[in-house]
This record gives C-alpha cells, structure tokens and sequence, in this order.
C-alpha cells in the first residue's frame, strides 16, 4: 500500500496556481495556505482525490476579506437593522471606493493648508436642509446626543416621561443622558403631557427641552404631548430627537417628523440617524443654529464621535447624490411590486416550485415610522426552503408567516429579481 502522504500535492506547487495567486492577492496569502492546508488533510485522510484539491481549495474560499455576507433582503422591511439597515446608493459605494485612498479629507488643495474636515458633507445637508444655520456628523445617532449632554453636564433636561425610550439592545436614552453628567427633570405621566408641565420645569439650571421621537412604538388612547412649535415658546433651546433622519416631509409617512419641518417650528437643534430613512451610512447628525452647533464642534467630545472619510464621502454622496434604496422602496407603487412578484412566481413556476403571489403589508423598520405600514408584494413559496436559502451565496432573508415563506420584494432591488429566482431554484 502506497504512502498516501506521498498522494498530497506540495503546498507551494498549489500556491503557484494562477486561480490561487489571485486569490492571494485577493484574500491574503495566509488565508489561502490555510485553505489548501485543510484540503491536503482531507487527501490525507482519503476523504479527498489529490486531483480535487485545487477545486475544494476554490470552493471553500470567500469572496472577500471580510466574514461579512451579502443578503437579499426579502423580510418586508425596508431598514432592517440585523442586516445593516440602509443599503447604499451606487453613488455612495462608488465614493468609498475613492475616499479608501489617500484623499483631501482634511487639507485645502488650493493653499495646500490645512482644510476643514467634513465641508462637502456638511455643505450638501445644508443645501438639502436650508433653514439650518450649521451642521455637524457624529458617528451615530446616540452619540450626538451624548455629545450635547456632555457639553451641558451638570445641569437640568427637561423631557416627558413618555419619551425616556429604549431601543434596540436594551439602549436606553434616559440612562446615555445620564451617564454624560445631566440631570433628567422628567414630566407628565407615561402618556400625558402637557405644556404646562414643561413649563413649571423649566429654572435657572435648565439646558434644554428635549423632545424624544418614540421611533419603534405607538402610544394610542388616552394620549396628549406637546409639540415643538409650542415648547419654543417657554424661553429655552429646544432639541428634537427625531430619529430616523428625514430631512423633508414625505407623503407616505406623513407622522414621522423631519428635520426641515422640526427647525421651522422652532427647535433650535435636531438630531438624527444617518443610516435610517436618510439611507445613508452610520451616522449621527446635528443641525440648527449657528451658536450651538458650533460650540459641540469644538468640545472636548466632539473629538472621540469624530467620523472618518468613508463616512464622510458616503453621506456626501447620499445627500447630494441620486435617489437613495431606501427612498427608491417608499416610492414604488404597490402595482410595480405585484408585477415584479407575478414575474417572479412564474420563473419559479417554470422550474416546478409551487409559488404564489401574495399582497404583504411591509414595514419601514430601523426605528422609523412605527405603526406605518407600506403595501407591498410577495411571493409565497413552501417554509422549507427559509434554511437552505439564508445559507446561500449571497443569502436571501424572508420572513415566515402561517406556514409560508414569504418573499416581500419591497426592499429587493428590481435588477436583483431575476439573482432572487435562480436562487430559490438552487434549493429545490
């Protein structure tokens, strides 16, 4: 019986392949000798033929450098925060890819001096938001409030009871406020407020009225709060939370407040997630007056939320650039999304998978426009295939309800409809 460690191909011979030279270049060089070291075990052991290996060597590598997974989003909601909420325009990838070189991030190319970081990003919010006197990007939402709590550690925030919200993970604002140093005067109850509770709270030590968006929840019934246009009137900066990040009004979420309409009301600063409804990258934002804006520039903290270029470009380009996924979704006409699942089921149809198509309701999701639903379009196919599918290349992500798997094309893009067939076929 032959030696069958003379059966193993030799590890540089393997290397030397041109299919795993560029690989190499690819992946890093370390990780494909991993891969071809797992592959000669398996001839080791017989369970692999030596003329195999280069294949199975092919087959286990990634297609990047990242552990990180593509996803086709079928779930039904349009931010989903499990798969990185907002996808990002082509314009906004194509600036990463130019802000992952060496860029003028921070320097002036005309005087060669120092430039000021983030000018074109906080140009462009500021053209799309006019009534702002000035802007500033942290790195998330929680952050900019961390940040404007900091800078008015040890003194009073005035905020309904009904506002102190948790979030996702267990994140809790009222206890970020806290932990930066300001005291929380909360008012009102649970779900009643009224301006005049804001206004026997409000003292010498007051630093703000913060008005909290509830983001991911609805209270109903026997319900009262205040809103920003009436809490400008007691005499001290209001900030309004909103959340999400819409900058303007939008006719299909008609209660879900944007920063245009916050300011003009008279809120003398908004803060705002980046990468919800804005469908740009993480981030958080601040925007409003002049004064107060740029005295959170310039704090201490503002230095540890800082944003890097890739941030940077990519909000950049979300905000002055085309038309966003996330808006392309609130856009689409119900009839558009029937269509497109028609086409679907019958391409499934014709490789014999038994499919149907369904009218969904939809969901904004990331925090945003809670109680909102969107009309949306699936296709229905047999729960079995929910498993084989998420472990897919790329993977696909539907939800489950009532004994189907349900297929919601809100959130795929329509160029992706005929990758979402033949992956369904795949799992037969």
């Amino acid at each position: 019986m032959s030696d069958a460690r003379r059966l193993v191909p030799r590890t540089d011979r393997v290397l030397a392949e041109p299919a795993l030279v560029d690989a190499a270049t690819r992946l890093g060089r370390e990780a494909v000798k991993t891969a071809v070291r797992r592959a000669q075990d398996l001839v080791r052991s017989g369970d692999l033929r030596p003329d195999a290996l280069l294949p199975a060597v092919l087959e286990s590598l990634p297609e990047a450098a990242t552990s990180l997974r593509p996803v086709l989003n079928a779930s039904g909601v349009v931010v989903h925060t499990n798969l990185g909420r907002a996808p990002l325009s082509a314009a906004a990838v194509e600036a990463l890819r130019t802000a992952a070189g060496t860029t003028d991030v921070e320097l002036d190319l005309a005087t060669g001096r120092r430039g000021r970081r983030g000018a074109p990003a906080i140009d462009a919010l500021l053209a799309a938001v006019p009534v702002a006197e000035d802007a500033h990007i942290v790195n998330n939402g929680a952050a900019a409030l961390a940040l404007l709590a900091t800078a008015y550690a040890g003194r009073e925030v005035v905020v309904a009871r009904g506002e102190l919200v948790e979030i996702g993970d267990g994140f809790r604002i009222p206890e970020l406020l806290s932990s930066c140093g300001v005291r929380l005067r909360e008012v009102g109850t649970t779900n009643r407020v009224r301006l005049g509770d804001y206004a026997d709270a409000v003292g010498t030590e007051t630093a703000f009225l913060l008005k909290v968006h509830p983001s991911n929840f609805v209270v109903s019934g026997f319900t009262s709060s205040v809103p920003v246009d009436e809490l400008a009137g007691l005499g001290v900066p209001v900030v309004a939370d909103i959340g999400s990040g819409l900058l303007q009004p939008h006719p299909r979420l008609p209660g879900e407040p944007d920063a245009t309409s916050s300011l003009q009301a008279g809120a003398a600063l908004v803060t705002a997630s980046g990468d919800k409804l804005l469908g740009g990258p993480q981030c958080g934002l601040l925007l409003g007056r002049h004064d107060l804006v740029h005295s959170l520039r310039r704090h201490p903290m503002a230095r540890a939320v800082r944003v890097d270029k890739l941030t940077i470009a990519a909000l950049e380009a979300t905000v002055a650039g085309p038309q966003t996924p996330v808006h392309r979704c609130l856009d689409t006409a119900p009839r558009q999304l029937h269509d497109r699942a028609a086409a679907v089921a019958v391409g499934l149809a014709d490789a014999g998978i038994d499919a149907e198509v369904v009218g969904t309701d939809a969901a904004v999701g990331g925090g945003g426009a809670p109680g909102v639903t969107l009309p949306s379009a699936a296709v229905a196919v047999t729960p079995a295939l929910a498993e084989p599918l998420r472990r897919g290349s790329p993977a696909v992500l539907g939800r489950v309800e009532h004994g189907r798997l349900l297929l919601d094309l809100i959130a795929i893009d329509p160029a992706e409809d005929d990758l979402l067939v033949r992956l369904v076929r795949g799992c037969r």
